[in-house]
C-alpha cells in the first residue's frame, strides 16, 4: 500500500486487511475528496505520493459523518442521526481497541452506512500508519452530534465566539491535529499542534461566512450572537437580509469584522506552517491561500452573501496554488 509510513511506537497496530479491500477504500475517498473538497484535493496534489492518500482517507471519514449529520430521514426519526453517530464511534473503538463511552449502540440499530464500511479500511490504515491519535476523533464527533437535533449536546445558536470555538475545537481544530502527524514536522510536533488548530478554525470560519444563508435555511446561525450585536444585527435582520437577498449595512460591519477575526487565524496559523515537513509546506500554504481568497471574494462582492455563493475562479485558484508552490 502507498499509503504511508513506518507504525511508530504507541501506534494502532495495522489491522490485516484484504490488500484489494484496503487499495479500494482509498480509491473511493480520492474520489470523494475530488467531487466535495475541491480546494482541498487541489492542495494535496503537491503533497508527495506517500501522504495523499491518508489525507483523502482522513476527508473520507469527515465527509462520511458530515451525510450521516444531513441524513433527509433525520426529520421523521431525530433520533436517527444520533444512533448512527453512537453506532460509528462505538465501531471505531471496537476496531481500534479503544475504550467504550456510555452504551453500547448494536451495529444493526441502526445499521451503520454503506459508505463507512468503504473508508473504514483506509481511515483504520492511515490511523495505524501514522501514530494519529484517537481522541481527535472522538471530539470531532462530539461537535457534530452538536449540530443533531435530538441530541443532548445540540446547539443551533452560538452566544459568543468562545462558544462557537467550542464547536470548531471538535468540528475544525481536531480535523487540522488528525492532519498533522500524516504532515509531519521538522521538530517535536505539539510545537506545531497550536498552529494546526488554528488554520482549522480559520477554513471553519471562512465557511460560516460564505455559507450563511444556507444555514439560515437550515435554522443554523454560526455567526456568535454577540459580535453580531455589537453591529447592530440580530437574528431578525439576518432573516430579512436573506428573505431580500441583499445584506444591510449593519450586516456588512459585522461581516467586515469577522472576516478580520478570521485573517487573524489564518496570520495566527502561518508560523506553524514552517514547522511541518519541507515537502508539505507548499500544499498546506496552497490551502490556506484558497480558503482565504473566499474572504477576498465576499469582500469584492459587497458582502453579497445571500445573493452569490463566493468562489474563486479556477484561473485564480490555479495562480495562487503556483505562488504557494513557490513560497511567494
Amino acid at each position: 500500500m502507498n499509503g504511508g509510513s513506518v507504525v511508530r511506537p504507541g501506534a494502532l497496530a495495522p489491522p490485516q486487511a484484504d490488500a484489494a479491500a484496503l487499495r479500494d477504500a482509498y480509491r473511493h475517498c480520492r474520489r470523494v475528496a475530488a467531487a466535495h473538497g475541491r480546494s482541498y484535493y487541489l492542495a494535496t496534489r503537491l503533497l508527495s505520493a506517500d501522504r495523499r492518500p491518508a489525507v483523502h482517507a482522513l476527508y473520507g471519514f469527515a465527509r462520511t459523518v458530515d451525510d450521516i449529520v444531513d441524513d433527509p430521514h433525520a426529520a421523521d426519526d431525530p433520533q436517527r442521526a444520533v444512533r448512527t453517530l453512537d453506532a460509528v464511534e462505538h465501531g471505531l473503538r471496537a476496531v481500534w481497541s479503544q475504550p467504550v463511552r456510555g452504551p453500547v449502540t448494536p451495529r444493526t440499530e441502526p445499521a451503520l452506512p454503506a459508505a463507512f464500511d468503504r473508508v473504514l479500511p483506509a481511515l483504520t490504515d492511515t490511523v495505524a500508519r501514522f501514530a494519529i491519535d484517537p481522541r481527535h476523533f472522538w471530539t470531532f464527533l462530539d461537535s457534530m452530534r452538536m449540530d443533531i437535533p435530538g441530541s443532548p449536546l445540540f446547539r443551533d445558536r452560538y452566544s459568543t465566539m468562545a462558544a462557537l470555538h467550542e464547536y470548531m475545537r471538535g468540528s475544525a481544530a481536531a480535523i487540522g491535529l488528525q492532519l498533522l502527524p500524516v504532515l509531519g514536522t521538522v521538530g517535536p510536533a505539539a510545537e506545531a499542534e497550536p498552529a494546526a488548530a488554528a488554520l482549522g478554525d480559520a477554513f471553519q470560519l471562512t465557511n460560516f461566512l460564505r455559507d450563511i444563508g444556507e444555514d439560515l435555511d437550515r435554522d443554523r446561525i454560526y455567526l456568535p450572537a454577540a459580535e453580531l450585536a455589537a453591529f447592530g444585527v440580530d437574528e431578525a435582520l439576518l432573516l430579512d437580509c436573506r428573505r431580500t437577498g441583499r445584506t444591510d449595512r449593519r450586516l456588512r460591519r459585522a461581516l467586515a469584522h469577522l472576516i478580520a477575526v478570521n485573517r487573524d487565524l489564518y496570520r495566527c496559523a502561518r508560523p506553524g506552517i514552517e514547522l511541518l515537513s519541507p515537502r508539505v509546506r507548499p500544499g498546506i500554504r496552497t490551502a490556506a491561500a484558497l480558503y482565504a481568497a473566499i474572504l477576498d471574494r465576499i469582500e469584492d462582492s459587497g458582502y453579497a452573501v445571500f445573493a452569490q455563493r463566493a468562489v474563486v475562479p479556477q484561473r485564480r485558484r490555479l495562480r495562487l496554488a503556483a505562488h504557494a508552490a513557490l513560497g511567494t
